[in-house]
């Protein structure tokens, strides 16, 4: 152990992720000014780790370098070792993936491993996962952390002259050009023309493995499919790769066929296998995709869909006192997807004579296991089909599907349940507000808007203090400055709740939200709006978001939202800020 400074200081964060480290042999540190003040006495570079509860790669590394007691030796003695939950912090998380763009040639991930110079916190080597041994075309972490400690004791001036490149470049990303001109639809035509070249005829989806649901592009080909509908050019195919992809998706192995909910995303380009973790930043959006699908289509499986995710939300992820939780583990008893997996013996355990042959054609268990030796639940056979199969009608097939789901449902329900992240993040409660606002709304379920207000009242209740938003909730404490994300969504949230019903006091908080976003956050020179507050920790670089991501982008968000307050309101700053954004 490391005789200068104090062991494993991880224990009082109220961060799962962070918890999960608190009993490794490393002397890890949360991210504050003692650990940075630390690196500096002690001229020690920093080891960042940023990961999150549910990522089943962050649970790999741990498991093999983080729980080994000479990996943590060699760590404690080269380094000042300091964890983050990027959930907690993004914006450290989206400085530091931007740095390992710029540093590996190539995108990013978690775990992330970045070391930092203690001077400045500017990079000067980045990765993601590192295997305990040499695999997959990678050293071991141990010859990383040697090498990585070698650089920095004999390299430092080739480290200063790639310091100055990195920041260089981080700058020049952080400050597009403004457009000349009054604002036109090419980029829209742009985009459409780009999804169009990318999308998976065969498969739905946009691009090869791995495929991520992509809310954002799906909105966009129904919103310019709308747009030209009452033309003579109406663009059909926009709306056909849109719709397409939103029943490839439902009937595979991404949607959780008996609980309902999407996982992160698949490992395949049929949408077959995923990884495992359930977020709520990809169910809020998907929720509202899938509600609006159903209004322009009427697709009883978009409906399906639509009640099964808000019942999962309602079920398994709101807490009592109102607000959302954060993420579902992919992992349980050790094993990604364990819970979620079948065999042919379990399922026949549960149903009857009839019900196993007409789910087992279904869902491919008459075929061979798609998941280490078990069967993922993808939809294979449709009721047509089985219909013909089995000589029956499709609705005596689906009589008999809907009959059996229930039975895997409760049978699946006794298993050991993978783990749950307990933050409440004011962002990604925005983002489900919205979902269940327009579910609610779209197909008159109540019970979807009064969880939607409840979400609400316990953000207003817990994360608004002072005229300021808090980003994250957990064990009673309200914790960190907001970011543009956690403003942009909430607002946008309000908005949609506030086109089911009106509720006294909702349009004054999103007034007042918007007021707070344009005094902080507004870069009032050029347009647009920092990740970070004006009165922010000083980082090495001040994000200002401009692409969507696994989320939509804040500035985007914002620019929809403040103009359409600046309409409702008949609010010229509002309207303002969203032309210049």
């Amino acid at each position: 152990m490391n005789p200068s400074g104090p062991r494993n200081l991880l224990a009082q964060e109220t961060s799962p992720y962070l918890l999960q480290h608190a009993g490794n042999p490393v002397d890890w540190h949360p991210w504050n000014d003692a650990a940075l003040a630390r690196a500096r006495v002690e001229d020690k570079p920093i080891l960042l780790s940023i990961g999150y509860s549910a990522c089943h790669w962050c649970h790999v590394m741990a498991h093999e370098s983080f729980e080994n007691p000479a990996t943590a030796e060699l760590m404690n003695s080269l380094f000042i070792n300091i964890k983050v939950d990027r959930e907690e912090r993004p914006d450290l998380d989206k400085i530091y993936q931007l740095a390992h763009q710029v540093l590996a040639g190539r995108g990013g991930g978690w775990p992330l491993t970045v070391f930092l110079l203690p001077r400045d916190l500017v990079p000067y080597f980045a990765g993601t996962y590192f295997p305990d041994t040499p695999r997959y075309g990678m050293p071991s972490f141990r010859d990383v952390l040697q090498q990585v400690a070698g650089f920095y004791r004999e390299q430092r001036d080739d480290i200063d002259k790639q310091t100055v490149q990195l920041m260089s470049v981080l700058d020049s990303l952080g400050a597009p050009v403004p457009a000349e001109g009054a604002v036109n639809p090419t980029p829209f035509d742009i985009a459409r023309n780009q999804l169009g070249h990318l999308y998976d005829s065969q498969n739905g989806g946009f691009g090869q493995a791995p495929k991520f649901p992509h809310p954002t592009h799906l909105e966009r080909l129904f919103r310019h499919w709308a747009a030209t509908s009452s033309s003579s050019q109406a663009d059909t195919q926009a709306l056909e790769m849109a719709v397409t992809t939103l029943i490839k998706m439902a009937d595979g192995g991404l949607y959780d066929q008996l609980g309902g909910g999407f996982y992160r995303y698949s490992v395949d380009e049929q949408w077959m296998i995923p990884h495992f973790e359930k977020m709520l930043y990809d169910n809020g959006p998907l929720l509202t995709l899938y509600a609006r699908a159903w209004q322009i289509t009427g697709n009883p499986l978009f409906l399906r869909v639509v009640h099964e995710t808000a019942q999962w939300t309602i079920r398994e992820m709101q807490a009592p006192a109102g607000g959302y939780y954060a993420t579902l583990d992919a992992d349980s008893e050790g094993e990604e997807g364990k819970f979620y997996a079948w065999t042919p013996d379990a399922m026949r355990a549960v149903l009857d004579d009839v019900e196993y042959p007409v789910i087992a054609q279904r869902y491919g268990l008459d075929r061979p296991p798609n998941f280490e030796h078990h069967w993922h639940l993808h939809v294979f056979t449709g009721l047509r089909a089985l219909a013909e199969s089995f000589a029956k009608t499709p609705q005596d097939v689906l009589k008999i599907v809907d009959g059996a789901r229930p039975k895997l449902f409760a049978a699946r329900e006794r298993r050991v349940r993978p783990g749950r992240d307990e933050k409440v993040l004011t962002s990604w409660n925005g983002l489900m507000i919205k979902g269940l606002a327009a579910a609610g709304r779209l197909l008159d379920e109540p019970a979807y808007l009064a969880s939607a207000e409840r979400a609400l009242d316990f953000i207003r209740a817990r994360l608004w203090r002072d005229g300021r938003l808090l980003a994250v909730y957990k064990d009673g404490r309200a914790r960190f400055n907001a970011y543009l994300d956690d403003y942009a969504f909430l607002i946008d949230g309000i908005l949609e709740l506030l086109q089911a019903r009106w509720r006294d006091g909702d349009l004054d908080f999103a007034v007042a939200l918007a007021d707070s976003l344009l005094a902080h956050y507004e870069d009032k020179q050029h347009g647009g709006f920092f990740f970070t507050a004006d009165d922010h920790e000083r980082l090495i670089h001040r994000p200002k978001p401009y692409s969507d991501e696994a989320t939509p982008a804040g500035n985007g968000v914002a620019a929809q939202v403040l103009g359409r307050l600046g309409h409702l309101l008949n609010n010229d700053r509002y309207l303002a800020a969203a032309e210049h954004t």
